[in-house]
């Protein structure tokens, strides 16, 4: 399996929701280990705050004093300075790595974290620099800029890449477009708050640096590339359809940059199936394999469920037989 179906990686969503606990438990439970641990640093590092608030100086993002206290690139991305900051990204890591976390990987997962927050933080480092030297403003030097919203504007890339054409129930809005809604909405709310360069860039930062990572650097053990090279991940997806005429050169200029070559086609690429390259660049027959793959994917999940169903009611009754 690859993650470039990701129109067919859906039946393996519903499966690991149906997999975290008894329906009983409400949507409060199955939080993994890794994001109940996460999320106890989180409070933790904001009770420090609270309590010690000169920590704020050496935890958060001044970018005055990054050099030399360079580590705040890592520590900035954790500190919640706010009540509601801290509530916040507290529940977006907890139900969104409910979701993501057994998917990935408990190592990808974690790895994806700190990539985006070390990123994210960096950029915005870049930026606050930038922002000084063109408005000679020294707050933007000495503003203490930090917060896990970055990471969460990573993970709304990754339900993205993972159940594009999703529909959340109440809004009828399908998940390829959280990330974008996420940026147009903090765009709108800067015209209206006093320091909209506490959040902007850190959730525009976020969002580019979690699709940058995931379409290029995300290593896949089952397959012999990197990223995801499926044209529904294209940067052009992130805007409406009569923006991207306008969009794609430019990405495609960005793309060969960074890999050397010009983007082709999702159906002229070479892929790994089942570790079995799909070569050639037919795209009827790649067509066919791709189809071929989710048909074997869908299979072994539907298989997956009746074996624990059947695990189940085996149980129920050797507990009534003993009983």
């Amino acid at each position: 399996m690859t993650w470039s179906f990701t129109g067919k990686i859906i039946p393996q969503l519903q499966f690991t929701l149906s997999t975290m606990g008894p329906p009983v438990s409400g949507i409060f439970s199955g939080f993994t280990k890794l994001c109940k641990g996460l999320a106890v640093i989180l409070v933790g590092c904001h009770i420090v705050v609270q309590l010690l608030p000169s920590s704020v100086t050496y935890l958060a993002l001044i970018p005055a004093r990054t050099i030399p206290y360079g580590w705040n690139l890592v520590t900035a991305g954790y500190i919640e300075q706010s009540v509601v900051g801290v509530v916040v990204s507290t529940l977006g890591l907890l139900f969104l790595g409910k979701l993501l976390e057994p998917i990935w990987g408990s190592k990808e997962f974690l790895k994806f974290i700190f990539v985006i927050n070390f990123l994210t933080c960096f950029c915005v480092f870049i930026t606050a620099i930038a922002l000084y030297y063109i408005t000679r403003q020294e707050n933007y030097l000495y503003m203490p800029l930090s917060g896990f919203h970055g990471v969460l504007a990573g993970f709304l890339v990754g339900i993205k890449q993972i159940v594009p054409d999703q529909e959340l129930s109440p809004l009828k809005i399908k998940a390829k477009w959280l990330p974008s809604l996420m940026v147009l909405f903090s765009i709108a709310m800067s015209f209206f708050t006093a320091e909209p360069a506490t959040y902007l860039p850190t959730l525009i930062f976020g969002t580019y640096t979690g699709w940058i990572y995931l379409k290029y650097l995300q290593s896949k053990p089952e397959a012999k590339h990197m990223g995801d090279p499926n044209e529904d991940f294209a940067f052009s997806t992130f805007f409406p359809q009569f923006l991207r005429p306008i969009v794609d050169p430019i990405a495609s200029k960005f793309h060969q940059m960074l890999c050397g070559e010009s983007e082709a086609p999702i159906d002229v690429q070479d892929y790994t199936l089942e570790g079995s390259p799909l070569l050639g660049s037919d795209p009827i027959e790649a067509s066919r394999r791709r189809e071929k793959g989710a048909r074997a994917l869908e299979e072994r999940l539907a298989a997956a469920v009746k074996k624990s169903e059947e695990s189940n009611v085996n149980g129920t009754d050797n507990v009534g037989s003993i009983s």
